[in-house]
Parts: C-alpha cells; structure tokens; sequence
C-alpha cells in the first residue's frame, strides 16, 4: 500500500534521478530510499525506474503515478486546512455563475481578488451565462450563487433572491440601416425583412427562450453581447439592445432607435443562491450587494430601474 513516506521517497528519487540524492534530501540511507521503492514497486504490480550503474529514469508507469502522487501529496497536506474550513462554514469550492448581460471584466476581477483575499483555500469558479442558462447552472449544475437570475421568482424553492433591479431596452438599427431613414409607422412586414441578431440562451436543461424574432425571421446567432453590438454597429441585422450598453452609441448618432409595435418589457435581475450548499463565501458575496459595495455597483452598471420596479 502506498503511504506518506513512501510517496515522498518516490517523488525525491524521480525528480533527483539519484537514489543517494534522494537519501541526502530526506536525511535517510540509500539503503533505506531502495527498499521504499523496492516495496512501491512490488506494492503497484510495475517497475517504476530504469536503472543502470549511471541514471535512473522513469519508465512510463513511474511517469503516471509521478503526476498522481503529486496531487496526493497536495491533497493530504491541504487537508486538515480543508477540513478546519469545512467546519468553520466555509465551502471549499464555490461556484458563481453571472449574466451576461451584467458580465463585466474588471468588476468580476476585482470580486475574485476580494473572495480570495477572505477565502484563500477556496476554490472559485465563475461561468458567464445567457438567459435560462442561469438558472439552469444554479439548478443543474451545482453552482452555489447566480448573479443576474432573471425574473421575479424562484424556479425552485432550496433558492432565495434579493431584486437587484431591471434592465430597459431600446429597438436598434445603424445609422446606415435602411430602415434609421424611415418616416411613419415601422410594421412587422418592414422588420421581418432584415436579420435578428440574438445573443443565444445557454441553457442545456431548461428550455432555451429568444429574445426577440418575428415569425419568418432570418435569426443571427452570436455568443455574447459585445459581439451583438457590433453586429448592429455594423448594420448586419435589427434587434433590441440594453439601454445602458447604446446609450452611448445613440448619442453619438453611430446608433438608431426606432419605436416599433412590439414593446420589450425590462429585464428583472436578481441575485439567487442555492441555500443547501452556500456557506460564508456566498454570504458575502451576498453582504457586498446588501451594501452596495463598489465591487456590486461594478456588476450592475447595465440595470438602469430599481429593485421593486413594476413594468
């Protein structure tokens, strides 16, 4: 059976390439770092070392459980860490899942700094997803936090929210488009003529939603949202955008926004956790939005109503 001492001695032998270095490091006998990997050898059922009267090398076997011990090693020493956090309510790993619509670099990176900053031996993953593809993480997936759950309620009842605010929209088309010149009544007939450029759900359990596409559309399918805006920057199709995210552009007259029959209604953020699995990486992840911390306000900058905002 592999243990402590004899994974250490393999390890010191393979990266030594020398029996009597190995023994140097660990202040034992060569004699005794042989007999460790004599009894390693016979223990896994493979030779582990070519040896000649010169060099000592890895054979493939050795090569494979080199990478496993390794981990071992880190994984018995992280240990009792680990477990000390365990018991102290904190998770050792935790998964945040964030909207695209409210994804930005620089807050995202200012957050991960701050968690591991409170919680250095916590794992923390984070994962961007569109539409139903958030929840569908914090359902499906095992991530403990999503911000940017969109809607007004829970989809399940082990998940508690907080209304993080809305999010409006404005009908865009490029200045160039045929249709920014258009005098009178904009109808379904006119827009179905040109492409909807949408951002696609990434849900993979839950049924994915579109944002907006009239019956007979030709639909445009991209990854994020800074990729739709350029699209519509372009004038490759039509579609709605965050007001936040064109204001800009509309002001610079590089974006047209028409008034068409078809009202999309705000978008509802909110922030969601998974109450079974969250401990106190998640809580205060939570307490930054309760205080409307810069790190919060950062990942918010695209919510232009506030929380409890009726459409």
């Amino acid at each position: 059976m592999l243990d402590l001492e004899m994974m250490r001695s393999f390890i010191q032998v393979a990266e030594m390439k020398s029996f009597s270095k190995a023994a140097s490091n660990l202040h034992k006998t060569s004699a005794t770092i042989s007999y460790r990997i004599k009894m390693l050898e016979e223990s896994v059922g493979a030779q582990l070392f070519n040896r000649t009267t010169r060099t000592v090398e890895l054979t493939a076997a050795g090569e494979h459980l080199l990478e496993q011990c390794r981990e071992w090693i880190m994984w018995l020493e992280n240990m009792p860490k680990e477990l000390q956090q365990i018991n102290d309510g904190i998770e050792p790993s935790v998964n945040i899942t964030i909207n695209n619509l409210l994804y930005d670099v620089d807050a995202v990176t200012e957050l991960l700094v701050y968690l591991n900053g409170l919680f250095p031996q916590t794992q923390i993953t984070i994962s961007r997803q569109i539409f139903m593809g958030v929840w569908d993480r914090l359902m499906y997936d095992n991530h403990h936090l999503a911000i940017g759950a969109p809607g007004s309620e829970s989809l399940t009842n082990i998940i508690e929210s907080k209304d993080l605010g809305s999010i409006s929209w404005a009908f865009i088309v490029s200045k160039n488009h045929p249709l920014a010149q258009h005098k009178g009544p904009i109808t379904d007939a006119m827009l179905r003529k040109y492409p909807a450029i949408n951002v696609e759900d990434t849900a993979r359990n839950l049924q994915k939603r579109t944002a907006w596409l009239l019956k007979g559309q030709k639909e445009i399918k991209v990854p994020n949202m800074s990729t739709k805006l350029k699209c519509h920057l372009n004038g490759l199709g039509i579609g709605f955008l965050p007001r936040t995210i064109c204001l800009p552009y509309l002001e610079k007259g590089d974006l047209v926004e028409l008034q068409i029959a078809t009202h999309r209604v705000p978008s509802k953020m909110m922030l969601a956790w998974n109450t079974e699995i969250s401990g106190k990486t998640v809580q205060a992840v939570i307490d930054l939005f309760e205080q409307n911390h810069p790190i919060a306000q950062g990942l918010l900058k695209n919510i232009d109503l506030p929380a409890g905002h009726t459409n």
